[in-house]
């Protein structure tokens, strides 16, 4: 008991001719301290980050600038969405197409509006790469498949076109987190290749179907690449008299002009790479 006090007698030899009892001794007990268990620590609860959209000073006209910038972003993918709608219905493969091109316009447009607003930020940068895989990833095939079917059997098409839209994931998450260079692409970019699909559709209409596969998966790898590619600020720093080529060939064939184009675009990548590895 707490505070108690115990008498314990004297121990004595039993062989000792002492006379008489000793007296008897009192030792203090020691105060029992009572075993409690430690109180179980509660982690505190960690408090709700709310993370802002839009880095920096939140004014309203930055808000403003902000939300016109995604307005692009958002309207590609609508977009990309109805192009989808228009080439499964076949309704008008002609209309998918042109709803891809406009996706092409509105992806460059929120990138060069970001940049000249001075609204970029890290989440117009990822809803841009989501926009972009709907509308060139998955859009752009199901155009193409709608495209091709009639010319080509569909256990080519469809190969075809699935690799366009693996192609493309692959090229938007490398992009993302590659280092980017400012001269050359790493890859043809999933939006040049959407744009040359649509205007393929645009410009030939009827394309064999064997022909077609190939030009389809050949772009697709194109994508995923690691060959340099010019940007179309270098493309467009080139001699005048090298752009006027085209725009020539286009009044006498705009068929042939346009596949020359983007075959020579293609295998620039290839040149480059064998330039830089001698050099």
């Amino acid at each position: 008991m707490s505070g108690s006090t115990l008498i314990l007698p004297e121990h004595r030899d039993p062989d000792s001719p002492a006379a008489g009892p000793r007296p008897r001794r009192r030792v203090r007990a020691v105060p029992a301290v009572p075993s409690a268990t430690p109180a179980t620590a509660v982690p505190a609860e960690p408090a709700a980050l709310s993370i802002p959209l839009l880095p920096g000073d939140p004014t309203f006209a930055r808000k403003l600038r902000f939300v016109l910038v995604n307005a692009c972003t958002v309207s590609s993918l609508m977009l990309g969405v109805s192009a989808i709608f228009l080439a499964i219905n076949h309704a008008s493969v002609s209309w998918a197409a042109l709803c891809l091109i406009a996706c092409v316009v509105f992806d460059g447009l929120d990138g060069a509006l970001a940049r000249k607003l001075g609204v970029s930020s890290p989440f117009g940068a990822q809803m841009d790469s989501l926009a972009d895989m709907c509308s060139f990833g998955i859009a752009a095939p199901v155009v193409v498949y709608a495209w091709l079917a009639g010319s080509a059997p569909a256990m080519l098409a469809v190969p075809a076109c699935a690799l366009v839209a693996i192609c493309a994931a692959i090229r938007l998450a490398r992009f993302n987190v590659s280092p980017k260079d400012g001269r050359f692409f790493c890859g043809v970019p999933t939006t040049m290749v959407a744009a040359v699909l649509a205007l393929g559709t645009l410009v030939v209409p009827q394309l064999p179907g064997a022909a077609g596969v190939v030009a389809v998966a050949v772009l697709a790898l194109a994508m995923v690449s690691s060959f340099p590619y010019a940007k179309l600020a270098s493309l467009l720093r080139m001699p005048p008299w090298l752009l006027l080529l085209p725009a020539v060939g286009a009044l006498i064939d705009y068929k042939w002009t346009f596949a020359g184009v983007v075959t020579a675009y293609v295998l620039s990548g290839p040149v480059l790479w064998l330039r830089q590895r001698h050099a």
